[in-house]
């Protein structure tokens, strides 16, 4: 049988149970008895990491888990924390104005967009071989040849063998994203994301529509390149469900970063206009995602907008903070974050804060992810290297949050340093973008601006 990950039913309710308790509901007697019953009848938890158990679920076990989490669903979380755009934008006392007028602006960003273009790349690349490793092995990997605190590529020259051993490369990455090998930006979901996006907005416009989203990932996006929340939502589109139906559908994932990946681009269209970045990122993440998934993609556009045309990081999380509602698990946890980041010159001790209060979450999760995002931001003061490379140390998605970290501070240095570019390609599985060069994705970008003054 094949045990395809992140939708096999058996696998989904540990993971929805898990969702259960950090959004509110964990100690509802309802939420408590259906683990009861999942727990007696031989379910297993979530697993801690991979997307799915070693071996398949007798038929009676998967048809009570289907069940199960249809009931799950129906029990909705007592935070307030909405998912619809004006409720979001009612509980966000200092919700930006629009501001159109910036848009026009954007010839004069254009050094910005490209940086950020390459700082999104650079980012990722720097990540992608260290992915699924924790802190731990990240660091001794870097000691042992000679890169800590990171501020360059991962190599394995010199890496003693007990050590690679101990914490084995992320093998479908190691080939391509080593500083012995690197040669381009190689294919990552990462990156794919951001050139969908790229693709709705030249086919859609401004006002491209969840829908325009959906059927963008259907004719270009191959279902084995998505995961997690995007999986479940895909699978969603294809039994005939729709927005934002795909988002709840048996999706215990819907909390986790795979909407923030996807925003950059939506702020890299409006310069100077968190709102209307965040409004852009709200339509795209309620395919998928719901809550603190959707905050997390609209804290990034919104991040990402304000990067084109601000003087520094402190001046770009507040945009982010600004969209998203106060009250929520991942602004309280972006404020934490900024405060310790603010407060401890050491970057290990600001991470050790972080895994202390998040540590629980799944390394894919958003809150977290944010949180080292952001703390990455404050530390890097500006520096590109110690920017990415504090979100790489920060062991959860490293390629994912390094990505961001790297987009923001390549944009607000208006470029990366040399020794962070590649041959200028990027591979994709995408139709059309397979061997596109960054210049000319920042050209189509700015482009997008170019249109709106037409």
């Amino acid at each position: 049988m094949i045990r395809l990950t992140w939708v096999q039913p058996e696998d989904l309710v540990g993971h929805e149970l898990r969702q259960a308790a950090e959004d509110g509901r964990g100690a509802l007697p309802e939420v408590a008895a259906v683990g009861d019953r999942w727990h007696a009848a031989g379910g297993h938890d979530a697993p801690p990491r991979a997307g799915a158990s070693p071996g398949p679920a007798p038929e009676e076990l998967r048809a009570l888990a289907e069940g199960l989490l249809d009931e799950l669903a129906a029990i909705p979380s007592p935070l307030p924390e909405p998912s619809e755009l004006d409720e979001i934008v009612a509980s966000c006392p200092d919700w930006p104005a629009l501001r159109p007028q910036a848009r026009p602006l954007i010839r004069p960003e254009a050094g910005r967009v490209r940086g950020a273009w390459w700082g999104r790349a650079a980012g990722c690349l720097l990540g992608k071989p260290v992915e699924k490793i924790p802190r731990e092995g990240i660091r001794a990997i870097a000691e042992a040849t000679g890169n800590w605190p990171i501020r360059g590529w991962f190599t394995a020259k010199g890496l003693p063998p007990e050590i690679a051993e101990r914490w084995p490369w992320n093998r479908r990455s190691a080939g391509t994203s080593l500083a012995e090998n690197i040669d381009g930006v190689p294919e990552d979901d990462d990156l794919n994301y951001a050139l969908l996006a790229l693709a709705v907005l030249e086919r859609h416009g401004r006002d491209f529509t969840t829908e325009d989203v959906a059927r963008t990932w259907l004719d270009a996006l191959p279902a084995g390149r998505v995961f997690t929340a995007e999986r479940a939502a895909y699978r969603n589109l294809l039994t005939g469900l729709e927005p934002p139906a795909t988002a709840v559908h048996r999706n215990p994932f819907r909390e986790w970063i795979g909407a923030l990946i996807r925003a950059d681009v939506y702020g890299w269209a409006n310069p100077g206009d968190p709102a209307t970045a965040a409004a852009w990122a709200w339509r795209d993440a309620r395919l998928s995602h719901t809550a603190n998934g959707i905050y997390g993609a609209m804290f990034a556009a919104a991040m990402c907008a304000q990067a084109l045309v601000a003087g520094g990081a402190g001046e770009v999380i507040e945009a982010g903070l600004s969209v998203v509602p106060p009250g929520s698990r991942l602004a309280g946890a972006v404020r934490q974050a900024v405060a310790d980041a603010a407060a401890e010159p050491d970057f290990e001790r600001v991470a050790d804060r972080l895994h202390a209060r998040h540590g629980h979450l799944h390394w894919v999760h958003t809150v977290n992810n944010a949180a080292l995002l952001a703390a990455a931001l404050v530390h890097g003061a500006g520096d590109f290297a110690a920017t990415v490379g504090a979100a790489v140390a920060g062991g959860w998605d490293t390629d994912s949050a390094a990505a961001t970290a790297g987009s923001i501070a390549g944009a607000l240095a208006g470029g990366v340093p040399e020794r962070w570019t590649t041959r200028d390609r990027l591979a994709s599985s995408l139709p059309g973008f397979d061997g596109v060069s960054i210049e000319s994705l920042a050209a189509r970008t700015l482009a997008l601006g170019e249109e709106d003054r037409r």
